[in-house]
């Protein structure tokens, strides 16, 4: 094995564009080194650069893979995204909901929240916004550029010493920094190595699959579909173990359909052409205006929707730790929050807000240990809650689905869904308990209470709070 040494320091190199990091920035100049050019990947990236560290990012794809859709930004996200400078033609792109309604799948409404746009911002201080997510991967590459961010694409991983610190890519050359951080997604290979073999596994079938669909507006004729695409709201249809969820794009230019159905898919395949005749018929007798946008549809992919074993730790375990998981690699989400990419973002931001806090290289250990006792809770939480969302969801029809649309019907005029209320997006308790999360007063007040004084431990530090605020 050949090892380089670390690359260069120099900040000068940063760019015309590069904005000196505010408070907290580390004494100390971490090399920092990342496994995956993901949302996880680049949020790490980012938040560890402006806390005064060196980053270099090894994906394994020759450049950004992103497949084209839509994602969900909620305000626990866009607020870290504020703060990150992002591009202003990204947040131009975005598309902000005016209303979030979820229907039965005939069509009729059950919950409808008029103003969302305006409430949204009102209680968080930030939006609730859609973006396609190439649009928004390309944001965050090119702000981890600008802020001199290295990126070795083409690096495929072959092994990691977790005591060392110590990236070996397939052709044999290797790497050593100060912390090494895995954000290689679903799939991860850092993950396999990580756990004893008995356990590693691969991923479990949620019993889902995914049919996702772009419509751009300059193809639809119809009056009624192009306002739906023009003004952009929230939608969500309710069937029978099916789903659907529809958000505009772009300025309200692209409409992005996901529909989730029972997984139909032969067991070792996770995606494949879907079939145009096969979607039509499965959801013939939905929602009218779900069928006229099916109409327009040409070609559809599908995916099997995944899940993984809740991981025991985030972080190596010795004392003086140097490797930790973020995102999908030790908490994959499935779809039905909305809160994957989200949950990415904050890992993202509450590990590299951490390192801006220490003060020597012999504090990574309790670097990490901080970020596991604030992170894992709040995402093994939020995995949990939207596997159960699902539950919600899919009702088929029977007692238990009259139940819910009769709870859901009596606080269809409520301006505040009291809890516990079935759509946790509109429950005041679960809403709040997403969308408040602010990753920087989180670490801010842990670091406050158990400060980066020394390699000592402090009783505190298992004290932080979960934030697990709401029965699921």
């Amino acid at each position: 094995m050949i090892i380089v040494s670390p690359l260069s320091h120099n900040r000068q190199q940063h760019g015309n564009n590069f904005r000196m990091p505010g408070p907290p920035s580390s004494t100390v100049c971490l090399d920092v080194l990342v496994v995956g050019a993901g949302i996880s990947g680049l949020s790490i990236a980012i938040e560890a650069t402006l806390s005064g560290h060196h980053v270099t990012v090894f994906e394994a794809e020759e450049g950004l893979h992103e497949i084209g859709q839509g994602i969900q930004i909620t305000p626990n996200a866009s607020r870290i995204l504020q703060r990150w400078s992002l591009s202003n033609d990204l947040w131009a792109s975005a598309a902000e909901p005016t209303s979030f309604i979820v229907r039965r799948y005939s069509g009729e409404a059950l919950v409808v929240e008029d103003g969302w746009k305006e409430k949204i911002r009102a209680r968080y201080g930030a939006p609730y916004v859609e973006l396609h997510r190439i649009d928004f991967i390309k944001a965050l590459y090119e702000r981890a550029r600008e802020l001199g961010v290295q990126f070795r694409f083409g690096e495929r991983n072959g092994h990691v010493d977790f005591e060392t610190g110590t990236i070996t890519s397939h052709s044999g050359t290797g790497i050593r920094g100060d912390l090494v951080v895995a954000a290689d997604g679903l799939w991860s290979l850092c993950r396999a190595q990580f756990l004893p073999k008995d356990f590693a596994g691969v991923p479990r079938p949620t019993g889902n699959v995914s049919y996702r669909l772009m419509i751009q507006l300059d193809r639809i004729e119809d009056p009624e579909l192009r306002k739906w695409v023009s003004n952009p709201n929230m939608n969500t249809w309710m069937g029978p173990r099916s789903h659907v969820v529809g958000f505009s794009l772009r300025g309200g230019t692209e409409f992005n359909l996901i529909l989730i159905t029972p997984d139909d898919l032969p067991s070792g395949v996770s995606r494949d052409a879907g079939s145009v005749e096969e979607l039509r018929a499965l959801f013939k007798n939905w929602d009218p205006i779900l069928n006229k946008f099916l109409e327009l549809t040409s070609s559809v992919q599908k995916w099997k929707l995944m899940h993984r074993k809740e991981m025991q730790r985030w972080t190596h375990e010795s004392r003086n730790a140097n490797f930790a998981f973020v995102g999908d690699a030790c908490h994959p989400m499935a779809p039905y929050l909305g809160q994957g990419a989200n949950s990415s973002i904050e890992d993202g931001a509450v590990l590299g807000r951490l390192l801006g806090h220490i003060q020597t290289k012999d504090q990574v250990g309790k670097a990490l240990r901080m970020y596991e006792q604030l992170r894992k809770p709040r995402g093994d939480a939020i995995a949990k809650a939207s596997l159960e969302q699902r539950e919600i969801f899919q009702m088929i029809d029977g007692p238990k689905q009259r139940a819910r649309d009769e709870l859901l019907l009596s606080q269809i005029d409520s301006e505040v869904k009291d809890a516990p209320f079935p759509i946790r997006m509109c429950c005041s308790q679960a809403q709040s308990w997403l969308f408040s999360y602010d990753a920087y007063v989180e670490v801010d007040k842990a670091v406050g209470e158990n400060p980066f004084i020394g390699q000592e431990e402090d009783s505190g530090l298992g004290r932080v709070d979960s934030g697990v605020g709401f029965k699921a």
